[in-house]
């Protein structure tokens, strides 16, 4: 009862701090775009909740908590924050004063590659059981080399690059999307820093690096 709790919580609280920094700005609730991005989001993320709390609530559980202990990953995350609500800040004030004109046919797209990319992400969940939003190694932690991982040895974070530069598409914001581009690199310092924490304190790691080249995109990085 009380996962389920703060589970219920949190997804209230993220309908909140998503929804009042680009309805506000936008000073309407006519704004469609917005409309289909909050769904696009949070109908998945509902559904997601619902299976894990029935079929793996540890993950769930480990899902939720999201205090990093890492320095360089604290600064990663407020970084980020920074980022998500200036671009939906100004998808919002986009809206309200016209600012773009971008083809329905860019934010189709864009949703397609949004839900294709929710998909992979709840692949990852199901291979690596040992998923946490938090930079930790946790008790008798195993090192997954299959599935995509047998591909880039970050997934999660090749997946949620993706959906994250979708977004402003989504929203239908040009200027958003410049706002936006900086997060591919902010993922790097987080992995760069990851894979130091992993080497150190997850056996096997070592081992995978050599493995599986890439980190984050295939014969590229």
């Amino acid at each position: 009862m009380k996962l389920l709790i703060s589970g219920l919580v949190k997804f209230l609280c993220g309908i909140l701090l998503v929804g009042l920094p680009i309805f506000l700005p936008a000073g309407s609730l006519a704004f469609q775009c917005g409309w289909l991005f909050m769904g696009l989001l949070f109908v998945p993320v509902f559904i997601l909740g619902i299976v894990l709390f029935i079929k793996a609530p540890h993950l769930l559980e480990t899902r939720l908590n999201g205090k990093e202990k890492e320095a360089t990953q604290k600064g990663v995350v407020a970084l980020s924050g920074l980022i998500f609500l200036g671009g939906f800040i100004v998808a919002g004030l986009d809206f309200r004063f016209g600012w773009s004109n971008m083809p329905t046919a860019v934010t189709v797209i864009a949703s397609v590659i949004f839900i294709i990319s929710y998909g992979l992400y709840a692949e990852v969940m199901r291979e690596n059981a040992y998923l946490s939003r938090t930079i930790e190694v946790q008790e008798n932690q195993k090192v997954v080399d299959t599935g995509l991982y047998a591909i880039v040895r970050h997934p999660m974070y090749a997946v949620t690059v993706l959906m994250f530069l979708a977004i402003p598409l989504i929203l239908g914001s040009w200027w958003a999307f410049l706002i936006f581009l900086p997060y591919p690199s902010i993922i790097a310092v987080r992995i760069l820093n990851e894979e130091k924490v992993l080497s150190e304190q997850l056996e096997g790691y070592e081992e995978y690096k050599k493995k599986v080249k890439h980190r984050l995109v295939p014969f590229l990085w």
